[in-house]
């Protein structure tokens, strides 16, 4: 079946977010290879998608190459911040979420 577009909406795809929007300079998997080990596991389990350049940009200010398990904590800090700021999105609506409002019965 196919989708129908409703005045500037899509469907089925998640255009929801209120995080920005960036266009990517380099090709990202060359960056993500060059990336450091540690670096390149935690993105792998990271909750949200990171481009691999501004992951590395925090890598560096934190002083990953010195201290990497400090470097891997502020990555977690500013996710877990992110997902914060932006709860309404990434929450299943059960009762509990921001702005939710239970249906009448």
């Amino acid at each position: 079946m196919r989708q129908q577009k409703k005045q500037g909406q899509t469907k089925g795809r998640n255009l929801r977010s209120t995080l920005k929007r960036r266009r990517r300079q380099a090709a990202p998997m060359q960056v993500y290879d060059s990336l450091p080990s540690g670096l390149r596991q935690w993105l792998a389990s990271a909750s949200l998608p990171w481009s691999p350049v501004s992951a590395q940009k925090i890598w560096t200010r934190a002083g990953g190459a010195r201290n990497p398990s400090a470097a891997l904590m502020r990555l977690d800090a500013i996710e877990q911040a992110m997902l914060r700021r932006d709860a309404g999105v990434w929450t299943f609506k059960t009762g509990n979420a921001p702005g939710y409002r239970a249906a009448k019965p």
